[in-house]
């Protein structure tokens, strides 16, 4: 890992992708405000709805989320590009981008995984959303995910996306150790684009008050936090290195 400057940590969260056209997830267009005939998405995003109802659970991943994989980065991803970065996002901007050790903290778009008890050691492997057939969407993709229409996924050999569930925990697949020595080791921790609502996020806050060490907020409509040491930058994640660059051009 190349040094980083002024040891400053970067937590991203979904609203640095909106200028690529990927929705937030709590917005009023945004992932979490969008379900399946049956089930909102809190029900959706779950290891218990893929085990039992796979072939749901991947049209509804793959029209929420696959949908957008031809995307590409923003000003802001390229800015984040030399960073020392941990995203929540899952649709790999950042590394389209150019950043080459980023923590994909809720897995990765792009990636699968041997579906597998959490916790066990497994590699994760190029998802080929090239052979998505979307006229014959359900087939193809539980051909992809190596499972029997009208079964449940089989540990060790069906393949589950490499994503965070709400019902799964962090395992060291999603390099949650690593993120922890990040946030230990920095100076300071800029969140950009987050909404506070999940456990990463909350883990870095008590680590940066636990140790005292500043931390900026970076979002249109912040959410306020019952900490001293916070800076409140009231604007998108684009407008905020438009200012940096002028306050730079500044000094």
């Amino acid at each position: 890992m190349s040094s980083f400057e002024q040891n400053i940590l970067y937590i991203t969260g979904a609203g640095v992708s909106v200028e690529s056209g990927i929705p937030t997830f709590r917005g009023e267009d945004g992932y979490w405000t969008i379900g399946s005939v049956n089930y909102t998405p809190q029900e959706m995003a779950t290891r218990q709805m893929y085990q039992t109802d796979p072939e749901q659970f991947l049209q509804w991943y793959y029209k929420r989320f696959a949908a957008y994989r031809d995307h590409g980065p923003n000003d802001v991803h390229y800015w984040l590009a030399d960073k020392n970065l941990i995203t929540q996002n899952i649709d790999g901007l950042d590394g389209k981008a150019g950043n080459k050790d980023y923590i994909a903290i809720h897995g990765r778009l792009d990636q699968m995984t041997l579906f597998h008890h959490q916790g066990d050691d497994v590699k994760t492997f190029t998802t080929p959303w090239d052979k998505v057939d979307e006229n014959n969407l359900s087939t193809s993709l539980l051909e992809i995910f190596n499972i029997e229409k009208g079964s449940e996924p089989i540990i060790d050999q069906s393949y589950k996306p490499f994503v965070l569930l709400f019902d799964e925990f962090y395992t060291e697949l999603y390099r949650i150790s690593e993120a922890q020595q990040r946030m230990l080791n920095a100076d300071k921790i800029i969140f950009i684009g987050t909404s506070f609502s999940v456990n990463i996020t909350q883990m870095a806050l008590e680590i940066a008050s636990g140790r005292n060490i500043a931390i900026e907020v970076v979002d249109p409509k912040p959410v306020k936090i019952a900490y001293d040491k916070v800076t409140y930058h009231e604007m998108k994640a684009s407008e905020y290195i438009e200012y940096l660059g002028s306050v730079s051009d500044n000094t």
